[in-house]
């Protein structure tokens, strides 16, 4: 075997030469600083998906921060410094908040996008009211809708929070779509947009909240033919 060691040096020499590669590597800091922005958002969203999971899989009343913080891998304090009130109820609605967001930006709205406008009313408010009902019977809204609707009765701020940042940017998307129909010479001008919109949604939510009967297409187009027939100029 051909001997590595050059004449010249002695064995602690080579020693040292061969190790210096090794020591300059483990001289070098790691300067890649964690990014704590993604580090939030990816616990974030752990804790939205924890909430609607354990809501869905457990019911409301079972579900807890202790549990929710145990499911998305955080520890408690991180949902009580996100959410101060450090209630179920704050971190469920903005969890979905958020899914519904998510929801009409795979639909190509996003929150208080405007409603169809082809010149049809009936087809646009067929097509959005079957919208909402594939929505509220789905098992990822359920059951977090159902508990949100409970609680604000009890909680009025979270009712009102609940009203102020999911409703009610829906309800003006149809009443500017109403507007849009009086202009048109469609719906009597005498008509008050707010009460004809509640037409509309107020039945339909009527009944899944009291699951009085199905919840189904059907339904939502009888909704808008009887509705319609009441909002029309009148000769």
């Amino acid at each position: 075997m051909p001997d590595t060691q050059s004449p010249e040096q002695s064995p602690e020499q080579f020693f040292e030469q061969s190790s210096e590669p090794a020591a300059r590597d483990a001289r070098v800091p790691d300067t890649k600083v964690p990014d704590a922005s993604r580090r939030s958002e990816r616990s974030r969203r752990a804790i939205y998906d924890a909430a609607l999971a354990l809501v869905s899989e457990n019911g409301y009343a079972r579900t807890t921060v202790e549990g929710i913080a145990a499911r998305a891998g955080v520890g408690k304090q991180t949902i009580y410094r996100w959410w101060p009130s450090g209630t179920k109820a704050a971190v469920l609605l903005e969890a979905f908040l958020d899914l519904a967001s998510h929801r009409a930006e795979e639909a190509g709205g996003g929150a208080g996008a405007d409603l169809p406008d082809t010149g049809d009313l009936a087809a646009d408010l067929k097509l959005v009211l079957r919208a909402t009902v594939d929505e509220l019977t789905d098992s990822a809204f359920e059951r977090a809708t159902r508990a949100l609707a409970a609680e604000g009765i009890v909680d009025a701020a979270l009712g009102a929070e609940f009203t102020a940042r999911l409703l009610e940017p829906q309800l003006q998307a149809y009443i500017r779509r109403i507007e849009s129909a009086q202009a048109a010479g469609s719906v009597d001008p005498a008509v008050d947009p707010r009460i004809a919109v509640e037409l509309f949604v107020g039945p339909l939510h009527h009944r899944w909240l009291h699951r009085t009967l199905p919840l189904t297409h059907d339904y939502a187009d009888a909704l808008v033919d009887h509705a319609l027939r009441g909002l029309a100029p009148r000769p």
